[in-house]
């Protein structure tokens, strides 16, 4: 999708109706929780309520003196770019970005703000547009999103009143993808806020301490004799009235203050009564009543001062507590939505590191809102981790064939890139491949050799046969002819080397088991039968002469005959 110009003058009633349909660059650090101007809470509820900040007159000025600025530095914008810019304001789906300059090709845009302390700290000589505080960077990235262009010129420029340039400082800032994306999820997460937002919950104002009401001055007097005078139980009605007031649990920002506000007036109270007593004791030696008094009212304030001083610290401890497990908890959910939909628990628990973004924050709010966009970052990170292992998880099914099974460490492998997963990929299915043909191509070998060891016994069964009969029929024939006794004496001399060639044939125990399957014999069996082996190769293999499987399958007939005719 392309952007979109819209003809609207920045500033204007029909500008700011725009900017309420639609997630702005100028918006987008608050989204981001990385703004100084305003919070992410404020965000929520100017989006949810269209009720805005209102513009003081010291805010005017800074936003007329930034405009003015703008415009006084725009044409050495484009002697730098080295084309005409010209200030719109541009629209790509829901995202929309202001331009204080844009070329007619859109493939460069100006950005200018007021020089400052932060800018000059970060605009050294040779900065580029990474050394630039991360506010600037969010809404030049979107500014990149909306528009497409391939750089921004971030300049930062201070001027006279009469227009005279004071100093100017520029850098080229180039799209980040990274930040684009979280940017994107930033917005996706802040649209349900704005969805969810409760005008009643919404938060107080910034928790400023009440007035702490002053307890009545100590006043001890003694006179020259032994009586001690002074307000003394008046003060202590007082301090038990105003111990009373202190919150018992702190629990919004108001009662913390509050509370800590108090800690300080105890204070002040155990100070006023160690003075009263000390005054007291210059005027006069011992008044033990008074003592004791004193003593008393002190230890009250000084109890109560220590103890609520350790509750304002713990509660605090438990809110932030609560605030970092709260969002972990989110986390959790959601990286296990996340699995659920991958089908198996691929995706690890992940830390969110919400303990870190609220070190230094003082108040509630301050933190929920840094918790906030720390969790819309981890669960936005979660995302692109689930996305890449369900792509590679799909890239794992070619041809009807599911690869899954070579990949028993997927939840590791499969967070790799995409490119780098296919060739992981690609490498073990076809490692996977050259072993299987490897395996069958052994198996056939396997095949072919028994076969071929079946043919060669049956052979030698067959050649040993048929000397045997050739021999046999040789001894039956008559002798009474002569060509015919020719003839058999002929055969009779063959005979004996056919038999020869015969028995010259062996076999092995196994071939002898293959040719009488499902039947088996051993050594001992034909031993016990009459046949023993022939010859006995180094490897233990016995051979057995061919010519005895005839003799040696009746001997075995005639046992199981035997053992039928006992049974």
């Amino acid at each position: 999708m392309s952007m979109q110009i819209v003809n609207l003058i920045q500033g204007s009633a029909d500008w700011h109706a725009h900017r309420a349909k639609h997630f702005n660059a100028s918006d987008a650090p608050a989204m981001m929780g990385c703004s100084s101007y305003k919070t992410r809470s404020e965000l929520v509820k100017e989006l949810a309520t269209g009720l805005g900040q209102e513009v003081d007159a010291a805010t005017q000025r800074r936003f007329d003196d930034g405009h003015r600025f703008e415009a006084l530095a725009r044409p050495l914008a484009e002697e730098i770019i080295g084309e005409d810019l010209s200030p719109c304001v541009g629209t790509n789906g829901k995202f929309s970005a202001s331009f204080d300059g844009l070329t007619f090709m859109h493939d460069a845009a100006f950005e200018h703000k007021t020089l400052n302390k932060a800018l000059r700290e970060a605009m050294a000589e040779g900065c580029t547009g990474e050394d630039l505080p991360m506010q600037y960077r969010v809404q030049m990235e979107q500014q990149a999103m909306v528009s497409g262009c391939d750089r921004i010129l971030f300049m930062a420029s201070e001027w006279t009143g009469d227009g005279q340039l004071i100093e100017e400082r520029h850098c080229w800032y180039y799209p980040d993808h990274e930040l684009r994306a979280q940017i994107i999820a930033g917005w996706e997460q802040l649209e349900k806020d704005v969805a969810a937002y409760d005008p009643t919950a919404e938060r107080p104002a910034p928790a400023v301490a009440a007035p702490v009401e002053s307890l009545p001055a100590v006043v001890v007097q003694v006179n020259g004799a032994l009586t001690v005078g002074g307000n003394l139980d008046a003060f202590g009605d007082a301090l038990r009235q105003f111990i009373a007031r202190i919150p018992a649990k702190p629990a919004t920002d108001q009662e913390f203050a509050d509370a800590e506000a108090a800690t300080k007036a105890l204070k002040k109270a155990e100070e006023a009564l160690t003075a009263a007593e000390d005054g007291a004791l210059a005027q006069i030696s011992d008044v033990e009543v008074m003592r004791r008094t004193v003593a008393d009212l002190k230890n009250l304030a000084r109890t109560t001062r220590l103890a609520t001083e350790k509750l304002v610290a713990a509660e605090k401890e438990a809110r932030r507590t609560a605030i970092v497990t709260s969002a972990q908890a989110q986390l959790d959910q959601h990286i296990q939505a996340l699995n659920q939909r991958l089908g198996s628990n691929w995706l690890p628990r992940m830390a969110g590191g919400f303990g870190e973004v609220i070190k230094g924050k003082k108040s509630l709010a301050n933190m929920e809102d840094a918790v906030a966009v720390a969790l819309t970052s981890a669960k936005h990170e979660a995302n692109v981790l689930a996305q890449r292992l369900e792509a590679n998880r799909k890239h794992l099914v070619q041809d009807g064939t599911d690869w899954i099974a070579l990949f028993a460490d997927f939840a590791t492998v499969g967070a790799k890139a995409e490119e780098d997963f296919q060739a992981l990929a690609a490498l073990r299915i076809n490692q996977h491949k050259q072993a299987e043909a490897q395996r069958l191509e052994a198996e056939r070998e396997r095949i072919r050799a028994e076969e071929a060891a079946k043919l060669q016994a049956q052979a030698a069964i067959n050649a040993a046969a048929a000397a045997q009969k050739e021999a046999a029929s040789a001894q039956q024939e008559p002798v009474s002819a002569a060509p015919a006794a020719e003839t058999k004496v002929q055969s009779a001399q063959a005979a004996p080397e056919v038999a020869a060639k015969a028995e010259g044939e062996t076999l092995t125990l196994g071939q002898i088991n293959t040719l009488l399957a499902p039947i088996k014999v051993d050594a001992a069996g034909l031993a016990e039968l009459g046949f023993e082996a022939r010859k006995v190769e180094k490897s233990t293999a016995k051979h057995y002469a061919a010519c005895d499987l005839p003799a040696m399958v009746q001997a075995m007939i005639a046992h199981l005959q035997s053992v039928l005719v006992t049974a």
